[in-house]
């Protein structure tokens, strides 16, 4: 049994303890009921010194803006004067240059002067299923299945110059006739170069009218107008339907086109073109030999083809035959093999375009589609039989292009 000094020692060291303890909850208690107290102020001097950080850094804002806004007026302001400029200096260079031209009315006034030139450069080129002018149709919308593809130049033409061109139906081409034969004499030496007041026209069966009463490639300026269907836009490209485009041909411009402006209601065309068929054919017929001839081209061809499968490449071959694409001397000739150069046709036509065979069994005549060389023959009673069917070379073939596969996505969607 412990002695009772010991008892008391230890419940006086106990009770000393459970003083220290109180004491330091009863100041934990206060010191918290303190912060407790001072929170409110904690908090507004805290929201006071945040709403003076954004107060500033907004001041700081709105000064940078406003120096942004000062250097784009006067960038805008420099950029105009530029502009200015360069228009006095293209009169001032446009009236030296008609000064210097020779003038054959010295009464003309200065204001009347025409200027020598007006310099333009292709802002594109056209990727086309027709491979040459031969078969290329004579007039746009005629084969709705002839396809192409415009390519702008990146270097001229941002890709954003075409937006909103997919919205509209169709558009306009304007394009160079790169493939007239008296293009370099037009050009080098105008003075040599003669122009043909009248060219045969194709529905006159070798008639001939006043050049600018027909749309002959052979003009004083060779400039085309073409209208076509968008069938879709991607980046610098446009895929066009309905077209009368030969591979390779520049384009100078497009333009949407305005059913209420560009169709013009109650317009007259003269008698001789409305004749109904003067160039359609009776019929078009395949052979088999062709069937499995296009079959087998179709396997080598069908990346590079503007077309789904071989059945829509056929249904494109129809069309344009459904159409006499002969030229002039050819029909009125048919026996004579040698293909000579006429100037009625809308695209022209030159030796090497629609090569012609005489055999035993006829004439043969060949067109160039999509890399693909189409044989047919042609009837008395004008029935045409497609033949044969065989690959171009790879120089006659547009390898670089994009194909129906490319742009499947594309035209889905525009259905849709």
């Amino acid at each position: 049994m412990a002695p009772p000094g010991s008892l008391a020692s230890a419940a006086i060291a106990a009770a000393i303890g459970a003083a220290i303890v109180f004491s330091s909850i009863l100041s934990l208690s206060l010191l918290t009921l303190s912060s407790i107290q001072h929170l409110p102020l904690l908090l507004h001097r805290r929201g006071h010194l945040t709403g003076l950080l954004y107060r500033r850094k907004c001041a700081h804002l709105a000064a940078r803006v406003r120096e942004v806004e000062a250097s784009l007026a006067e960038a805008s302001e420099k950029a105009a004067a530029e502009r200015r400029g360069r228009v006095r200096a293209q009169q001032s260079l446009r009236k030296a240059l008609s000064q210097l031209e020779p003038c054959s009315d010295e009464a003309r006034s200065p204001k009347a002067a025409a200027p020598a030139s007006y310099p333009m450069a292709p802002i594109g080129t056209v990727q086309s299923c027709f491979s040459t002018r031969n078969g290329t149709p004579r007039q746009p919308l005629v084969v709705t299945l002839a396809r192409a593809i415009v390519v702008l130049d990146p270097a001229r033409v941002p890709a954003a110059a075409l937006e909103g061109l997919a919205s509209f139906s169709h558009c306009w081409i304007l394009y160079v006739f790169h493939l007239n034969t008296d293009l370099d004499k037009m050009w080098k030496d105008p003075a040599r170069s003669k122009l043909k007041a009248k060219v045969r026209v194709p529905r006159l069966k070798g008639g001939k009218m006043g050049v600018f009463a027909t749309r002959s490639p052979h003009r004083p300026n060779p400039i085309g107008l073409s209208v076509a269907k968008v069938e879709a836009v991607d980046g610098h490209d446009v895929l066009l339907s309905g077209v009368d485009l030969v591979d390779g041909t520049p384009v100078l411009d497009i333009k949407p086109y305005l059913p209420y402006s560009d169709g013009v209601k109650g317009s007259v065309v003269p008698n001789w073109l409305e004749v109904d068929g003067a160039l359609a054919v009776e019929s078009v017929r395949f052979s088999e030999h062709f069937i499995s001839a296009l079959r087998t081209c179709w396997m080598h061809a069908q990346k590079e083809s503007l077309y789904a499968s071989a059945d829509e490449f056929q249904d494109l071959i129809k069309q344009v035959l459904s159409w006499d694409i002969r030229s002039i001397s050819q029909r009125i000739r048919p026996h004579q093999v040698e293909i000579e150069a006429d100037s009625s046709d809308h695209c022209g036509e030159d030796p090497d375009d629609g090569r012609v065979d005489a055999g035993r069994c006829g004439i043969i005549y060949h067109l160039h589609l999509e890399g693909i060389d189409v044989s047919y023959r042609v009837d008395q009673g004008s029935n045409i039989v497609v033949e044969d069917a065989a690959l171009l070379s790879n120089l006659l073939r547009n390898q670089n292009r994009h194909g129906y596969l490319a742009w499947r996505d594309k035209l889905v969607s525009s259905v849709l």
